[in-house]
């Protein structure tokens, strides 16, 4: 296969093409570097399609890790200018918003499963912790999801009066808090636990109260609410 793959894909059997491959044997039976050959279509002077994505897989270990990587750090590989590049981290972000369920107008939240389901594909790979707060009505049902802070790898500062403005704005009868730690552990730090009291004092003052806080990790989730850390304040509890 080394010296196969360094040859023009025309030049290889039919059977062994990446696109025949899929149009016989549907995508399932294709390798990343084959599915990704695809996308780029062509090699360089060098190797073919599959050679260079067969590259770009090694050079970023998998494609969660691809999936993380923005234009420039792709068009870095040999073979993949910014054209191609583009191709790859648009593909990467349909394959994310098919696993996400996006939080709309007017969807309910039933429980922590629900933000987790929703925010999950998108946040687990942010590579800086991201604070975003839900605005509900007093039904429970989203009008609209904020970004108040993006911060480092280990921390995003979040300021009481950034949460609630938007929250007071809109007449949200209720918000959320969600946010990442790019570590994949989502279990909550001190600062986390701090910033919660405060916003629950402040949710109260306001007349708007802060139902849960909702951690993403990789693959998993820490509810405040679920693990006894937050009260539910309302009838309509917020955790899963």
């Amino acid at each position: 296969m080394s010296e196969k793959r360094n040859l023009p894909i025309p030049e290889w059997p039919e059977e062994e093409r990446p696109r025949e491959r899929l149009y016989r044997y549907g995508p399932e039976s294709l390798s990343d570097a084959q599915l990704l050959a695809i996308l780029l279509r062509t090699g360089d002077t060098r190797r073919s399609a599959v050679g260079v994505a067969m590259e770009l897989v090694s050079r970023f270990r998998d494609l969660r890790e691809l999936g993380r990587a923005g234009v420039n750090e792709i068009s870095q590989v040999p073979g993949i200018g910014k054209a191609k590049a583009a191709q790859v981290v648009a593909a990467m972000e349909l394959g994310k918003r098919i696993q996400a369920f996006p939080l709309k107008t007017g969807d309910l939240i039933r429980g922590s499963r629900d933000v987790f389901e929703s925010c999950h594909p998108y946040m687990r790979d942010l590579r800086k912790e991201v604070f975003r707060v839900v605005l509900l009505n007093g039904k429970n049902r989203v009008i609209r999801t904020v970004t108040i802070s993006e911060g480092s790898l280990t921390s995003c500062p979040v300021h009481p009066r950034e949460v609630f403005v938007p929250a007071v704005r809109e007449s949200s009868a209720a918000i959320l808090l969600v946010h990442n730690h790019p570590s994949g552990d989502p279990s909550p730090s001190r600062e986390d636990i701090e910033i919660s009291r405060r916003l629950l004092e402040a949710g109260e003052m306001l007349g708007i109260p802060v139902l849960d806080h909702v951690v993403m990790g990789d693959g998993k989730y820490f509810s405040f609410v679920d693990q006894g850390l937050m009260e539910s304040r309302c009838s309509g509890k917020a955790g899963g």
